[in-house]
């Protein structure tokens, strides 16, 4: 009996689907836990994070409220929110969407999902606290996805104070 490759192809697509969608999962909850040490892992070590405006993203320019270019310095990221900056509490709760696979070159999947972060203050009311859509190039390491880039292009023309912990 032979094997059908269409059937082959579409199964490892919903694989490949299920696998990023797993992860957005698990990177949202380790950070609506405040699981912050687990972040960094979720890149390889020359991973990359940023925060950009959409404005700023859809004209090319550079500026960005965050750009980080290591797991040492998301780790030094995480060392400033959990060790040296003081603010009033609060929680996140992030809500993504399943993911977009838009291409596939070698070992590198880049994917697109929307997210929306609400922040909700002890004995207050939940608010939108950022929303806007990931843009992520993803490489699969020692048998785990791993992101090697994640750009956060929000839309909110505001931010809520600042931006402290990571989207």
């Amino acid at each position: 009996m032979s094997t059908n490759p269409v059937r082959l192809d579409l199964v490892e697509r919903l694989q490949l689907q299920y696998e990023i969608d797993r992860l957005n999962a698990d990177y949202a909850a380790a950070l609506d836990e405040k699981r912050f040490d687990d972040w960094p892992l979720f890149f390889v070590e020359d991973g990359q994070y940023k925060v950009q405006a959409r404005e700023n993203f859809d004209r090319g320019l550079p500026l960005a409220l965050i750009a980080l270019e290591s797991q040492g310095m998301m780790k030094d990221r995480v060392y400033g929110i959990t060790q040296t900056i003081y603010h009033g509490p609060y929680y996140m709760r992030h809500v993504v969407s399943p993911a977009r696979v838009l291409s596939q070159e070698g070992d590198v999947v880049r994917a697109e999902a929307n997210y929306a972060v609400f922040r909700t203050k002890p004995g207050s009311v939940s608010e939108v606290y950022n929303v806007g859509r990931y843009i992520d190039d993803i490489i699969k390491k020692d048998g785990t996805l791993k992101f090697r880039s994640r750009l956060c292009v929000y839309d909110s023309e505001m931010i809520l104070n600042s931006l402290i912990y990571p989207v």
